[in-house]
């Protein structure tokens, strides 16, 4: 008769492991954001916005797993930098995010810190281990978004 292995059971909030991992990253990231005058939030944004190319409030919104209002609230610092530029949509209740030209030239710049950090936990955690990583988080996200339905009052 073969001894049944046992699975390891989670000990802990799983909450609160995520959160002390994800402030333990986000630190790293932020110092070498820090060096080009950006948080994390703001690099992001600017990323995103940058692939999208001009995009709709909403589309971006939904695209980086966000909240409209929170959204809003965190475009301002860069529209007032004069990185992001907000205009118009199709409607007159929607309206298109873009970079401008100095948008453009700080997301570069401040990509070139990213890469410092990304490197820097790939080479900690090691590539095999960050590739498990990806994977186990996209398949959790796609098993936990009943929880975004429920949130979005679906």
């Amino acid at each position: 008769m073969s001894p049944t292995l046992a699975i390891a059971q989670p000990v802990g909030c799983t909450n609160l492991k995520l959160r002390q991992f994800l402030r333990r990253v986000s630190q790293h990231y932020d110092e070498q954001l820090a060096k080009v005058g950006l948080k994390t939030t703001q690099y992001s944004l600017l990323s995103f916005i940058a692939k999208l190319g001009p995009v709709g409030q909403t589309e971006l919104a939904a695209t980086m797993k966000m909240d409209t209002s929170t959204l809003s609230r965190n475009l301002k610092p860069l529209v007032q930098a004069e990185w992001v530029q907000v205009s118009a949509g199709t409607d007159a209740r929607s309206r298109r995010v873009s970079l401008t030209e100095t948008g453009r030239l700080k997301r570069l710049e401040a990509q070139r810190r990213w890469r410092v950090a990304q490197d820097d936990i790939h080479r900690m955690l090691g590539q095999d281990k960050v590739a498990q990583l990806h994977d186990l988080i996209d398949s959790s996200m796609t098993l936990l978004e009943p929880l975004a339905d429920v949130a979005k009052g679906e």
